[in-house]
């Protein structure tokens, strides 16, 4: 069995090997399949039946035991999860083991279709640095994602002085199910 630092850097090969074999749509397939129908399936499984009470114990643990810095709140309408220090990105970040242009998309790849079949939509921002931020709530609510510190206070991670580094990329999904709906702008 290898650590989950080890299985970080093979994660992340694995994702560039894949797409450069078989391209986007391949991996993008991998993901789907591998994580979200198979070794996510409980995950998959526990928020059909629960909604936002089952992300809520889902993450909860889940993030918890993979460590790093984050923060969760859940309320009737919404979850939400402040990555502030990606525990996975983070190790590949520290060690240079940078293969796949956009590891991040991996959340999304699994995570976007397995909320779209419990009804789910997400708006989501990640900024390659091991930061990000999701919001999930039902398809049917129009709400729109929150502002900076309007739903998350103080530990928004769009708060930090650090989130919009000059020269960094942000990749924003809204009210999105898969990685079609990614929009890339350029930090401030």
């Amino acid at each position: 069995m290898i650590g989950v630092y080890d299985f970080c850097g093979h994660y992340d090969w694995t994702f560039a090997w894949l797409e450069r074999a078989g391209g986007p749509a391949l991996l993008r397939e991998y993901w789907d399949a591998a994580i979200h129908h198979d070794s996510q399936r409980h995950a998959a499984e526990l928020i059909r039946a629960e909604g936002i009470a089952g992300m809520q114990e889902y993450w909860g643990h889940t993030l918890a035991e993979e460590g790093g810095s984050h923060h969760t709140i859940a309320t009737v309408d919404a979850f939400r999860i402040d990555m502030h220090d990606c525990p996975s990105k983070g190790f590949l970040l520290r060690n240079g083991l940078q293969r796949h242009p956009d590891y991040c998309d991996h959340c999304l790849g699994w995570i976007g279709p397995m909320l779209k079949d419990a009804g789910f939509v997400i708006d989501h921002v990640h900024n390659h640095c091991g930061q990000c931020w999701w919001e999930m709530r039902r398809a049917s609510d129009p709400t729109p994602a929150s502002q900076p510190g309007e739903l998350a206070g103080p530990r928004d991670v769009r708060l930090r002085p650090d989130w919009n580094r000059p020269g960094e990329v942000l990749d924003t999904f809204r009210r999105a199910n898969n990685l079609a709906n990614k929009e890339t702008q350029s930090a401030a």
